[in-house]
């Protein structure tokens, strides 16, 4: 609300990004709207995931760094007044998750299109996978359960079912992973820390997140079970 500027752009607080990036997103949004005759749209950058904070911007794109999200603020530019027609973000979103995925639900509503722009590069630094992040982790996937319930609750869709993993394929596909939970925490963290030691920090993030989908898809039922009784 207090944003003066015609174009807003969002990033994470620990994203690095380079020289032309303000510029890539401007000329993105300049050609997008010669292209389709309108401003109905907005851009949206790359987002590289690193754990080297040296230099971040060695880093190369990376399959897992792939994002199917429409709009999502870690890297996004669009028009001031798109934001304000959509309503803003909903401030009932207390814990983490959904707050600006839910926005791009009513920004598609009105008829905006992504651009993606691969020019405008954010470098996501985060510090290598350890065990003791794992608490931490886990309550960030409970959270982002409940809120994808109040996400549900305000657009009943199958599309928003999938995106918050409220279905019985991913309640079986994680809880087949995970043998019901009993791969967690507890018993993977002999694994996981050899693999840590061993330098295979994010290949032991890739296979914690097995039993982290598992916690949120509990955390998602939990909410509606709440909700419901």
């Amino acid at each position: 609300k207090q944003a003066l500027g015609e174009i807003i752009i969002f990033i994470d607080s620990d994203l690095v990004v380079t020289e032309h990036f303000l510029q890539s997103h401007a000329d993105a949004l300049v050609q997008a709207q010669q292209r389709l005759g309108c401003d109905r749209l907005f851009t949206y950058g790359w987002v590289i995931n690193t754990c080297n904070f040296d230099d971040p911007t060695s880093e190369p794109y990376k399959i897992t760094d792939f994002s199917a999200a429409y709009f999502a603020t870690g890297n996004v530019a669009i028009a001031r007044k798109w934001l304000l027609e959509a309503g803003l973000f909903d401030t009932r979103f207390q814990l983490y998750g959904w707050e600006d995925l839910e926005l791009g639900v009513r920004l598609k509503q009105l008829g905006l299109k992504l651009i993606k722009c691969p020019e405008a590069v954010g470098y996501h630094w985060h510090p290598p996978f350890s065990l003791d992040q794992i608490p931490r982790m886990i309550d960030r996937e409970i959270q982002r359960g409940r809120m994808g319930v109040l996400f549900y609750r305000k657009h009943p869709t199958w599309e928003v079912r999938m995106m918050i993993q409220m279905t019985w394929l991913h309640r079986l596909l994680w809880g087949i992973l995970s043998l019901g939970g009993r791969l967690n925490e507890r018993t993977m963290a002999p694994f996981l820390q050899w693999l840590i030691d061993r330098g295979k920090s994010q290949l032991a993030l890739e296979i914690a997140r097995i039993f982290l989908n598992w916690y949120n898809v509990q955390g998602v039922y939990a909410a509606e079970r709440e909700i419901q009784g």
